[in-house]
């Protein structure tokens, strides 16, 4: 019987080259996202617990949701599209939030490999990083980021 290939299982960082670009489906942020993720997370601010607040005092208007729970978003997003059964570590990132991310906003990633290269001392592991702009369904940026991960090769053993 043909082999047939398994999609979602992620990207070995030998098909990641720099220059390549692909974009996450969308993800549409809910007033049940917002409260979900501010009470696990203890980001119990007023600016995500107060709505007269908002309307009142802050200069946001709307219901706005927590710039850590846009990247938490994407990065699920992107988890389950190019590093299902391949990520290997998180390392570290630079992050800009550019604008606010609204309830009822929908958002989508657009990466581009921005550095590829074969780990020095970890056999079948590499070193990838991206440039993730986060835009919303109007084409607005709100977020930018540029994740370096640590992602199994097609030579990797445990």
């Amino acid at each position: 019987m043909a082999e047939i290939e398994t999609v979602g299982l992620g990207i070995h960082w030998e098909d990641l080259p720099v220059g390549r670009r692909f974009q996450t489906v969308g993800r549409t942020v809910t007033e049940a996202d917002v409260v979900n993720f501010v009470s696990v997370t203890g980001m119990l601010e007023v600016l995500f617990t107060n709505t007269e607040f908002l309307k009142e005092t802050s200069a946001i208007k709307g219901r706005v949701a927590p710039g850590a729970l846009v990247f938490t978003f994407i990065e699920g997003l992107l988890t389950q599209a190019t590093m299902q059964g391949v990520g290997f570590a998180f390392l570290n990132m630079e992050l800009d939030i550019k604008g606010p991310t609204f309830v009822g906003d929908t958002i989508h990633a657009e990466c581009e490999v921005i550095e590829c290269r074969a780990s020095n001392g970890r056999p079948g592991l590499g070193l990838v990083r991206t440039r993730n702009r986060v835009f919303k369904q109007d084409g607005s940026e709100v977020m930018v980021y540029t994740p370096l991960r640590l992602v199994k090769g097609k030579t990797y053993e445990a």
